[in-house]
């Protein structure tokens, strides 16, 4: 028998493929600044051939980088195969800014990148390195589609590249050499034989489940709760709002950084979690943003979805999606930002009480075992009743520095797509003793991206102030004071 090899999709990682339009683009990605001194040549020129040759040995070490998408026939499943005509300098470029090269012009630049979608016959990404940042400075703009990868195993290709410490570059690498991809009656074959033992999995499945009826019943009455909820969210639709509104294909992108101490110091004054911090601030932002367009905030149902990761400590190094999502409604409604703040905590309290995940683990697994096609209608139907207002999603990363070959990483701002009716979305990374916020937006829809940039800013002052002066609180991780508050001013 000939020799082939293919990797399946999951139904999760092939629905960002579907959802793909010319205006929705479904990729992920970063833009990273470094010293630049460490790594140029006697001539003062960036060492990019040293540079492109370390990032070649890195990612080798993840063979997806070099596989592209294939088709079984009929089916339309996607899968991955080797390209045997991978061509590392189509997606490693080289570029620079004009100079003098300030933050404002990498910023243009990086929405022009992320206008792009990634070609679809070849590997689904691309590093960007962009000489001529202020400072002597050189940045890296990465996107990959999000079929490949979500937040965590982005984090992972990061680790892959970088290290803890200044160094020379890894050793030297076996040569990549592309393994068989099967003929199309092949993957026909494959994917008849898988479809032909799922009732013998789902039987085996239902008989282990039945040895065991206390959990059995608690499982399925989880299980139903779950799926009823993602129902409801889906058909039920949060308010309208200048953020939701038919998207383009261009991108403008901003970003600010804020401080992880001073987030510490806010949770251990009045509770709650990084993220109940970051989802307080973006309610308030958000305030302020759309009252600034004339919007009466008072009665709006508006909602953040929230990527929650489900990948265990076994699971990391590998690529795909495992994730879920959480719906949580923002009180952009609330004045008194201490008031804001105890809402969001209760929130989240309840998000993660509900059945939000297991509904969404469950449509994942429906899918998986029966039609892809399930949770991509699904993801559809949401998308177009406006299930969300904004993407709001937080990844953690290294609180030391690190580096690529000698050169330090400064900062690095992600970017999260947009998704359709949906023209902000924000992403933040912690990285050395910052929180990176990357604010993706629709180019048309919001010119005044600045300005939601500069109210959260202003918002997480206001948070600040507000957690000095309040009263220490027991629970969720800080202790009780008592004293009386005074409401610091408010949008």
């Amino acid at each position: 028998m000939a020799y082939f090899h293919y990797d399946r999709l999951t139904a999760l990682d092939s629905m960002f493929l579907d959802l793909e339009t010319e205006a929705v683009h479904m990729h992920v990605g970063a833009v990273a600044t470094y010293d630049a001194r460490p790594v140029r040549t006697t001539a003062g020129a960036l060492d990019i051939e040293r540079i492109f040759a370390h990032a070649d040995k890195a990612l080798r070490k993840t063979p997806r980088f070099r596989q592209k998408l294939s088709h079984v026939p009929l089916f339309n499943r996607p899968v991955w195969v080797d390209d045997d005509r991978f061509n590392l300098l189509y997606h490693l470029r080289h570029t620079s800014l004009p100079r003098p090269g300030d933050i404002r012009q990498l910023k243009r630049l990086a929405g022009r990148i992320m206008s792009q979608k990634l070609d679809r016959g070849k590997p689904l990404w691309e590093m960007w390195f962009v000489d001529g940042v202020e400072g002597d400075q050189f940045a890296v703009i990465s996107k990959v589609h999000h079929c490949m990868i979500d937040g965590i195993s982005g984090v992972d290709v990061i680790s892959a590249i970088m290290a803890a410490e200044p160094h020379a570059g890894l050793p030297p690498a076996k040569p990549w050499v592309a393994r068989p991809a099967p003929a199309a009656r092949d993957l026909l074959r494959g994917e008849l034989t898988r479809r032909a033992v799922l009732p013998l999995a789902l039987l085996k499945g239902g008989q282990e489940l039945l040895q065991r009826p206390s959990e059995t019943v608690e499982s399925v009455v989880d299980t139903l709760r779950g799926l009823g909820e993602a129902a409801r969210l889906a058909i039920n639709p949060a308010s309208p709002t200048p953020l939701n509104t038919e998207i383009g294909p261009h991108r403008r992108f901003d970003w600010v950084r804020l401080d992880i101490d001073a987030i510490d110091g806010i949770r251990q004054r009045v509770g709650g979690t990084i993220n109940d911090v970051v989802l307080a601030t973006v309610a308030g932002a958000a305030r302020r943003f759309l009252r600034e367009r004339g919007v009466n905030v008072n009665k709006l149902d508006f909602r953040a979805m929230v990527p929650v990761n489900l990948r265990g400590d076994a699971e990391r190094g590998a690529l795909g999606n495992r994730i879920s999502f959480l719906m949580a409604q923002l009180p952009v409604d609330e004045r008194d930002p201490y008031k804001r703040y105890k809402r969001v905590m209760d929130t989240t309290h309840r998000m993660k009480r509900s059945s939000q995940i297991r509904g969404g683990e469950a449509l994942e697994e429906l899918s998986d075992l029966t039609f892809s096609q399930l949770m991509v209608q699904y993801a559809k139907l949401s998308t177009r009743n406006r299930f969300a207002n904004i993407v709001v999603t937080n990844v953690p990363g290294p609180r030391t520095p690190v580096y690529l070959l000698e050169a330090r990483m400064r900062e690095i701002y992600p970017v999260v797509p947009l998704f359709e009716n949906q023209a902000v979305g924000v992403a933040l990374f912690s990285y050395d003793g910052g929180l990176h916020w990357g604010f993706n937006s629709d180019w048309d829809a919001v010119p005044d991206l600045h300005d939601l940039v500069d109210a959260t800013a202003a918002e997480f002052g206001l948070l600040r102030k507000m957690a000095a002066e309040a009263p220490v609180e027991i629970g969720r991780g800080a202790a009780r004071t008592t004293g009386r508050r005074t409401r610091p001013s408010a949008a």
